[in-house]
C-alpha cells in the first residue's frame, strides 16, 4: 500500500514538486511514468500468484530510489526500510518466502544419536 501512496505524489500537482524531482535529477514528466510503474508493481504485489515477482521488481525499483538519494546526498534509508517491510509482509503471507530465504530448520538429534527432521511429521 505504500507504493500507492508514493505513486499518488507523482500523479498530482503540488507546490515544490518540480524542485524536489529536479533535485533528484528527474523531470516531472518522467516521474509520471515512474508512478505508473509503482502502481503496476503494487497491483502485482496484491495478487498472490504474482506477489513474488512483484517483490523482486519492487526491490529493483527501490534500489534505483536508494541510488538516486545517495547520488545527491539525501538520506536513503526509507527505500531500504520499505523493501524490508515488503519482503516481511510477503513472507508472512506466504511462509515459503522465509523458507527460501533462510533455508530449512536444522535437523535435531535424538537421545540415541539418530537424526530426525522436524518437517517429516
Amino acid at each position: 500500500m505504500l507504493c500507492f501512496g508514493s505513486a499518488s505524489g507523482k500523479f498530482t500537482e503540488w507546490d515544490g514538486k518540480a524542485e524536489m524531482f529536479g533535485h533528484l535529477g528527474w523531470d516531472p514528466d518522467v516521474m509520471f511514468k515512474v508512478g505508473l510503474v509503482e502502481v503496476a508493481i503494487a497491483v502485482l504485489f496484491l495478487i498472490p500468484r504474482t506477489a513474488f515477482v512483484a517483490a523482486i521488481l519492487l526491490s529493483a525499483y527501490l534500489g534505483g530510489a536508494t541510488a538516486s538519494h545517495v547520488r545527491v546526498g539525501d538520506p536513503f534509508f526509507v527505500p531500504i526500510i520499505i523493501g524490508v517491510i515488503a519482503w516481511v509482509a510477503l513472507g508472512m503471507r506466504d511462509p515459503r518466502v522465509f523458507h527460501l530465504a533462510f533455508g530449512a530448520p536444522p535437523a535435531t538429534t535424538d537421545a540415541d544419536g539418530a537424526g530426525s527432521d522436524p518437517t517429516d511429521a
